[in-house]
């Protein structure tokens, strides 16, 4: 059986501005926006080209049994992967998006990152790496299933 990440609740404090936020500055699709219960406002969003999303909501936690509530930037180390760092770099600056200078910490492909905040201080990392180009991670995994 498969497990697939495919959502993960972000804790924001105003859900508009995250919204915009991750659409405007960081290119972010909108794919859901709506009360999907009443009381229950969902907003889903998903980085162009990745099988993962982030959520938005003010009762996303109520659902889940057993679970606290995390503050509004509690999140640190969510992680986008690029094919080329600089051209994202300039695509995202471009958008107004606050972001580090790329950083190589060794030469190897997957060693250089640049980083940037959510306005409620979730923390983003951005890997470079290069292989993607070639080798998309939906490919990668349809192989080694087809291998498996």
């Amino acid at each position: 059986m498969d497990f697939t990440l495919e959502v993960i609740p972000l804790p924001v404090t105003d859900i508009d501005r995250a919204r915009d936020f991750y659409r405007d500055k960081v290119g972010f699709h909108v794919d859901i926006d709506q009360e999907v219960m009443p009381g229950m406002r969902i907003v889903q969003l998903t980085p162009p080209g990745s099988g993962c999303s982030v959520a938005l909501g003010d009762a996303i936690w109520d659902m889940a049994q057993g679970q606290t509530r995390p503050e509004p930037g509690s999140y640190q180390g969510l992680q986008l992967c690029v094919a080329d760092i600089k051209a994202a770099h300039a695509e995202l600056t471009a958008r107004g998006l606050e972001v580090s200078e790329p950083v190589q910490y060794a030469p190897d492909d997957g060693a250089t990152f640049m980083y940037f905040k959510d306005p409620d201080g979730n923390g983003w990392a951005i890997q470079e790496y290069r292989r993607r180009v070639a080798e998309p991670l939906h490919k990668v995994l349809a192989d080694l299933k087809r291998e498996g």
